[in-house]
């Protein structure tokens, strides 16, 4: 791939018919540790949702928003008390 005068780059056909990419697909740029990534919104919230589920340490029984929302009503309960 070349970077043209624009900074415009074309990915080639075979790559767009690789991953299903129709003229005016939307993709989302990113940098991390130096390399362009792009990725469709749904690859983009599904890699999140995967590294969110790998770093949770939570409890599995328990959704993270439940948990969080539990840890408010405590933190509320104790200033209500104070």
């Amino acid at each position: 791939m070349t970077v043209n005068r624009d900074g415009r780059v074309l990915i080639p056909k075979q790559v767009r018919q690789e991953l299903g990419l129709d003229a005016g697909a939307t993709l989302v740029l990113s940098v991390e540790d130096g390399r362009v990534i792009l990725e469709s919104r749904d690859q983009l919230i599904a890699r999140i949702r995967r590294e969110v589920t790998d770093a949770w340490q939570g409890d599995t029984d328990q959704s993270a928003a439940d948990e969080l929302i539990s840890q408010r009503r405590a933190e509320a309960a104790a200033e209500d008390a104070e």
